[in-house]
């Protein structure tokens, strides 16, 4: 679903992603983890048409997300670290905003929309303009609206902050059942506990560059004086020393 070949993007004389290359399948939730500066929010705007590369090539759903951006876009939904919503509209106005815009039929929204905003908590606050909404209400519209859509691919750049742990758990649920309904889930993330009890593979960015590709053991193992009992943490620690 996710192809990145040879990915590279320059700032100037910085080179935030260098040669990337990556396959995230269908079903695959992926855990991109990496320090601050590593090249992980790049990578992501990239992969969602925001950001061009300086060279490589990206294919979402088969689509090259420069030459084919609108078709790469239909398939995929972003949900940003800060959750950008139109801020004169209602809750329930941008669901309905997000369907039509991504032709989901009338009659699937009427249905679907009121059971989206229950099960985020935000029914009480559905007529509110979003101006008011606190950012993980915001966070949580914009989750719902992913699943209003049923995209084949969502990328999330740490979307759990501002949610409270209720949320983080109603979160997990629904990346596990997005994720067995086939969609791929690409995530940046910096809870390594949450990446490695949620995600069926990992990889870890440093400088730009792809250091560690696998499942969570798999990662372990490439660590120094590797341990079975070591967690997550201590190995990301080590390897981005």
């Amino acid at each position: 679903m996710i192809k990145i070949e040879n990915l590279t993007k320059n700032f100037g004389s910085c080179k935030a992603v260098d040669a990337l290359n990556l396959d995230i399948a269908p079903g695959e939730i992926f855990g991109f983890l990496g320090p601050n500066g590593a090249g992980k929010t790049t990578t992501v705007k990239i992969l969602s048409g925001i950001m061009k590369p300086t060279s490589g090539r990206v294919l979402v759903g088969g689509h090259d997300v420069v030459k084919d951006s609108l078709a790469a876009k239909r398939v995929l939904a972003y949900i940003p670290d800060e959750p950008f919503v139109y801020p004169k509209l209602t809750g329930f106005e941008f669901l309905r905003f997000v369907g039509d815009i991504y032709s989901v039929p009338y009659e699937e929204q009427k249905e679907r929309i009121p059971g989206l905003l229950e099960l985020f908590d935000l029914t009480a606050q559905s007529g509110e303009l979003l101006e008011a909404w606190s950012h993980g209400m915001k966070q949580k519209l914009l989750i719902a609206s992913v699943l209003l859509r049923r995209p084949r691919v969502v990328l999330f750049d740490e979307p759990t902050v501002g949610l409270d742990p209720k949320s983080i758990r109603r979160f997990k649920s629904l990346l596990l059942e997005i994720a067995g309904q086939g969609t791929a889930v690409f995530m940046c993330t910096h809870i390594l506990d949450m990446a490695e009890k949620l995600c069926t593979s990992l990889g870890i960015i440093y400088a730009g560059r792809l250091i560690a590709r696998g499942t969570a053991a798999e990662v372990k193992k490439m660590a120094s004086g590797s341990r079975a009992d070591r967690s997550l943490e201590e190995v990301f620690l080590e390897l981005t020393e």
